[in-house]
C-alpha cells in the first residue's frame, strides 16, 4: 500500500488509487461533480478551533500535530478515522485544499497510515 497526499487541484494520476477528499469544506474553486474521488470523509478533519490556533504557522506543527492526534481519539473524528484505514490494503491518495500539504492534516494523517 502506498499513501499519498495531493491537493485537490492537482490533476489525477493513474497510481493515486482510492482518493479521500479529508477536508472539513469543499474545496473553493472545485465542482462536486468535477472532483475525481472516491469519497468525502469531513468529519476527520481538524476542529475549527485547532485550526484556527495553528494558522499553518511552521513553528507550530509539532504541537499541531500532537493536539490533532488527540482529536483523532474521540467521537465522530475517531470514526472517520477508522473508515479511513479501510483504504489501508490499496493505494490511497488523501487529497485536500491546503496549500502546505507538509505542515498540514493531510501529513499527520499519511503518517498515522503509513505507521
Amino acid at each position: 500500500m502506498t499513501v499519498q497526499v495531493r491537493r485537490v487541484y492537482d490533476e489525477p494520476r493513474p497510481d493515486d488509487g482510492d482518493r479521500v477528499l479529508i477536508d472539513g469544506m469543499w474545496p473553493r474553486g472545485v465542482r462536486k461533480d468535477a472532483l475525481e474521488h472516491t469519497e468525502w470523509l469531513r468529519d476527520i478533519a481538524p476542529s475549527k478551533e485547532l485550526r484556527s490556533w495553528f494558522g499553518h504557522r511552521p513553528e507550530r506543527f509539532a504541537e499541531f500535530r500532537r493536539r490533532y492526534r488527540a482529536e483523532l481519539d474521540h467521537g465522530e473524528r475517531a470514526a472517520a478515522l477508522r473508515r479511513l484505514r479501510e483504504y489501508a490494503d490499496r493505494d490511497l491518495t488523501l487529497l485536500t485544499a491546503t496549500k502546505g500539504v507538509d505542515h498540514s492534516h493531510a501529513a499527520v494523517l499519511a503518517e498515522l497510515l503509513r505507521g
